[in-house]
């Protein structure tokens, strides 16, 4: 039961850190984020003046591809909530899911204080936070895994409701005029992706369509989605989860001369100004920076007070908002930032 192991997390004796940066690098980038001077500012213009509480270490293992600038949003905000909480971030990624794995156990081993991690491929991770549990050491999710992340018997979640975001973006094609779209898959095996895709289908009035691609060689995913406009001339619509596909995916459509218009989830500083140029359709922000940002910060509210959000039972949504041009605007000096 999910209750019953809050119960033995709140009965566990707050450990001290002991973890350091340099014998958790082996596992993956060590980020020393609770070192800001009070009121020195993060990336958002924040004042992060540290709390007088003790020094945790605290782990954030996410399943980050590399040159996906997504994690890097997501990464700073939970920089900015172990400056403000006096926690030393300590930073892993790797799509394989294997790898993600190693890296909990690795955090087990160093006795950290507390774990946030993303459930991409939730079976693959049963085993290891199974382990984190025995340890007494609580972990949250973020971002992939909201329909897991209470089986595997985590404290709290930070992330959007795939499906419903996806059914939201099938309305939004519908409003849009959309008749027939290809949905990119740049990850296999991810669930977040599918339930994505399984929920435009649901709600998309068209024909939609899966497209898988290497999502970690952007020139193949150009190919790809290049070859299959060619293949197909009706495709009014690419739907892509992730916004540096969707940039490319404008790339392909450009060199095709094709009508089909690109829309996707997610953004970055790229994305916002591809939006008002009108290169990109619109977007689905499930805003990244706060999914960091209160994974740290629920690891230390629990640490400190034996907080912890929903009961232990409900999810904190962060998402889905749309982005296109009608407020963009609003959002492109946070974008320019990294923090949005």
């Amino acid at each position: 039961m999910v209750r019953s192991s809050h119960a033995r997390f709140r009965r566990s004796t707050p450990a001290v850190a002991l973890a350091t940066a340099a014998a958790l690098a082996l596992a993956g980038c060590s980020s020393d984020s609770g070192g800001k001077k009070a009121d020195e500012k993060d990336d958002s213009g924040v004042s992060a003046g540290r709390a007088n509480t003790p020094r945790l270490t605290v782990a954030l293992i996410t399943h980050q591809a590399p040159g996906d600038t997504f994690w890097d949003i997501v990464r700073k905000g939970a920089e900015a909530a172990a400056a403000k909480d006096n926690v030393k971030l300590v930073y892993s990624a790797d799509p394989n899911a294997g790898n993600q794995a190693n890296f909990v156990q690795n955090a087990i081993d160093q006795k950290v204080d507390g774990i946030a991690v993303t459930l991409a491929k939730p079976g693959a991770l049963r085993s290891v936070l199974g382990k984190a549990k025995q340890a007494g050491i609580p972990v949250v999710g973020l971002n992939s895994g909201l329909a897991d992340w209470k089986k595997l018997g985590l404290l709290e979640f930070f992330g959007q409701d795939e499906s419903v975001a996806g059914e939201a973006f099938g309305r939004k094609l519908n409003g849009v005029g959309a008749k027939k779209a290809v949905c990119v898959i740049h990850e296999q095996g991810n669930v977040g992706l599918t339930q994505r895709c399984d929920g435009v289908r649901k709600t998309f009035e068209g024909s939609l369509e899966n497209l898988y691609v290497n999502g970690t060689d952007m020139p193949s995913v150009k190919s790809t989605v290049t070859a299959k406009l060619k293949q197909d001339g009706d495709i009014d619509h690419v739907v892509t989860l992730g916004a540096p596909f969707a940039m490319t995916s404008a790339q392909a459509v450009e060199e095709t001369g094709g009508k089909a218009k690109v829309a996707t989830f997610d953004l970055n500083k790229d994305l916002t100004g591809a939006i008002e140029k009108g290169t990109v359709e619109f977007a689905v922000d499930q805003q990244p920076y706060l999914q960091g940002y209160l994974a740290v910060d629920g690891l230390w509210l629990y640490k400190n007070n034996g907080n912890y959000t929903g009961g232990g039972e409900q999810p904190v949504l962060t998402g889905p908002a749309f982005v296109d041009k009608s407020n963009v605007a609003a959002v492109s000096a946070y974008a320019e930032k990294g923090t949005r």
